[in-house]
């Protein structure tokens, strides 16, 4: 009886570090797909500015 219970909370403690692996997973996707968007922003605001710069450098 002891072996069954004590089964039993080790598939419970299994199960909630499952359920938090899988959360903070899904966390660090979050995250890393907003890093991405601002990576890709920042290159944007980047190719701007360059073509900006280099019509200054022709009028010049």
């Amino acid at each position: 009886m002891c072996a069954v219970v004590l089964g039993f909370l080790g598939l419970v403690v299994l199960g909630v570090l499952a359920a938090r692996v899988f959360v903070e997973a899904r966390r660090l996707g979050q995250q890393v797909a907003d890093s991405g968007r601002r990576i890709s922003r920042a290159a944007e605001d980047l190719e701007r500015a360059a073509v900006s710069a280099g019509r200054a450098v022709d009028a010049l």
